[in-house]
């Protein structure tokens, strides 16, 4: 069974920067999509990023957060990490990361048009405070 586990948030003043990881343990998907969302209170769900097991093609980012996110993996750690800067209070929000897995390659440009409802598997999520 897949678990998802997030770290790394916490508060800190605008400007400011975090690391997001997810640990990924039980995951035998060749092929997957994986992906960072956020959920602020009162907001719907949005989508950061996402990235594919074959990372090729363009990576893309929620409007609000380019040029200031990177989404990355390290493939043997099975870790998935969401690099924060620049951060701004309107980033506040719990983010959680999730795993879809793929029945063809898991390209960029696929992993793009995948709903989040599809997404199988979530982690519990991690707090980001951002103050101003």
């Amino acid at each position: 069974q897949v678990q998802l586990v997030e770290s790394g948030g916490g508060s800190v003043q605008a400007g400011g920067s975090l690391r997001l990881s997810c640990a990924a343990t039980g995951f035998t998907y060749d092929n997957y999509c994986m992906g960072w969302f956020r959920r602020a209170p009162g907001k719907e769900r949005e989508r950061v990023a996402v990235i594919g097991s074959d990372n090729d093609g363009i990576l893309n980012y929620l409007d609000s957060v380019k040029g200031r996110f990177t989404i990355s993996q390290n493939n043997a750690k099975n870790t998935l990490y969401l690099q924060m800067n620049s951060l701004k209070p309107d980033d506040t929000a719990t983010y959680y990361c999730a795993a879809y897995r793929t029945l063809f390659r898991g390209s960029n440009n696929y992993c793009n048009t995948v709903p989040a409802a599809a997404y199988s598997d979530w982690g519990q999520g991690t707090q980001v405070t951002v103050s101003s």
